[in-house]
Formats: structure tokens, sequence, C-alpha cells
């Protein structure tokens, strides 16, 4: 069972997947829902303050080499749309709009590519954080109800 709490959280650190991809997988593997959603938001959580710090400047540093330009790129400019989009939606509300982005569990939101915006826009580290934190609790919060869910459908 050990296996399965690990694997559940490394789910949750995987870019795009994340806590979105955890949470279904862990209760599917009956782990349950209370101690899934504790492990997935960690391994969701784990990756934030490395992403906030260092992401943009690796991405930037990558942005013009030969085999990672592409991607770097292509990261930069999601960041930077989503940060622009979450600014000009949001005005001084911008946590409040951070803290809906990351916890709204669709494609392309989440805690990595809400971090990354939070980076690009230069916002303050602690807000963001706290922010982000509770945005993976609201979207773990959806994920476990769904999967829940879900797996009375089948029992």
């Amino acid at each position: 069972m050990f296996k399965k709490y690990i694997m559940a959280f490394l789910i949750s650190m995987v870019p795009l997947v994340e806590l979105r991809g955890g949470v279904p997988v862990g209760t599917g593997w009956g782990i349950p829902w209370h101690w899934c959603l504790l492990v997935c938001m960690l391994g969701n959580m784990i990756p934030v303050p490395f992403i906030f710090f260092f992401a943009r400047k690796l991405l930037v540093w990558g942005s013009d080499k030969k085999v990672i330009g592409k991607f770097c790129s292509f990261c930069l400019k999601k960041g930077e749309k989503g940060g622009k989009k979450l600014q000009q939606k949001a005005g001084k509300s911008v946590y409040v709009a951070l803290l809906l982005f990351v916890g709204i569990p669709l494609p392309g939101t989440g805690a990595w590519t809400g971090t990354l915006a939070a980076s690009i826009l230069d916002l303050d580290f602690k807000k963001s954080i706290i922010a982000v934190v509770l945005g993976v609790l609201l979207a773990g919060l959806i994920m476990t109800i769904a999967s829940q869910g879900v797996a009375s459908l089948f029992a």
C-alpha cells in the first residue's frame, strides 16, 4: 500500500497532471480519500517554491538553446499569457484570481502554471504561495468529490 501513496505523491508532482491526476488515481487504488488528498497536495506543492524562484530564469536561459528552445519558449509564452489574462481580469484581486485559477481543475491551470504566472508577474512570494496552497486545496476537494462520485458508480 505504501507504493500507492508514493505513486500518488509523484503523479501529483508532474506538470499538467498534478493533483488532478493524483487524486483520482490514488482513490482508485483504494487510498482513503483524506490521506490521498493530503499526500497529493504535498506532492503538488513541493515544486512550487522552485518554480517561483527558478523556473522563469531557467526558461529564459533555455529559450534560445537548440534542443530545448521551443519547449522553454512555449512555457514562457503560456506563463505570460496566463499571467496577463489573470492580471487583466483580476485587477486588485489578483491573489483571489490566482487562487481560483489554480483551484479550478481544468487543463492548463494548476499550481505549476499559476506559480509560473505569479513569478512572471513579480507577485509577492508569500501571498502567491498562500493563494496557490488554497487553490490546490480547492482543486483537491473538487477532484476528491468527483473521484468519490465516480467510484460510487462502480461500487
